[in-house]
């Protein structure tokens, strides 16, 4: 069974708003419920977890009802302090239900414009793996600064990647490795795929989406609002 997570405890405090980003209306639906539709309407997803803020469960329940026509949500989970204690928590619901061999998909609600198809070549990838991370290749030169002033060498370009979502992992691998980082280095964690490398898992690069961006700034926000949602169509 392949597991979806779907992250949405954000704060969003960088953008101003008044209520976090994943839950502005853009064409008259909330942002969160772009990547919902797609994690429960795909044939191979078969759960899918929520992480969001209690005030908000009533109110993603009655997206459920729309979203969510074959019933794949299995359950919500309070946020931790941290993106990965948020995960973690998560994983803790996901370990009463699935096997270690089992997938766990992690995708954040702030990333709307995630596809079918890239969903499905991640679960293709990860065959053999432990987890699968896409990525996007660096198109600018890449400096290193140790002050963040001034420049202390350059990076080599060809070897930088940019992380995207959907990571995807073994449930009992990652899990473990998660596990292993408690009660504090998971504090300083960065990315969902550190953890992974962390415990020696073997983690595949494939090709991102560019077009599968996450909101972060308020211009991130204002282009999605402008576009309507109109870009989602004819999607796959």
């Amino acid at each position: 069974m392949n597991v979806a997570v779907l992250l949405a405890g954000g704060t969003g405090t960088r953008l101003g708003a008044e209520i976090p980003k994943q839950y502005i209306e853009a064409g008259g639906r909330a942002v969160i419920t772009f990547p919902l539709e797609c994690l429960c309407g795909h044939e191979e997803i078969g759960a899918v977890q929520i992480v969001a803020e209690p005030a908000w469960w009533e109110r993603i329940t009655e997206w459920l009802l729309e979203y969510d026509p074959g019933k794949k949500f299995r359950g919500f989970c309070a946020p931790g302090m941290t993106r990965q204690l948020s995960i973690f928590h998560a994983l803790e619901e996901i370990k009463g239900y699935a096997a270690e061999e089992d997938c766990v998909l992690i995708h954040d609600a702030a990333r709307p414009c995630l596809s079918a198809g890239q969903v499905t070549e991640c679960l293709k990838a990860v065959k053999g793996h432990d987890g699968v991370l896409p990525v996007l290749p660096m198109k600018d030169t890449v400096y290193r600064s140790l002050d963040g002033k001034t420049v202390s060498s350059l990076l080599e370009r060809r070897e930088v990647f940019a992380g995207q979502a959907p990571e995807v992992f073994r449930f009992g691998k990652y899990y473990e490795a998660n596990a292993r980082l408690l009660p504090e280095q998971i504090l300083e964690v960065n990315g969902s795929t550190e953890p992974a490398i962390l415990a020696g898992m073997d983690i595949l690069m494939i090709p991102g989406d560019e077009e599968n961006f996450k909101i972060t700034t308020k211009a991130d926000l204002e282009w999605f609002l402008l576009s309507n949602g109109d870009f989602l169509k004819g999607r796959e």
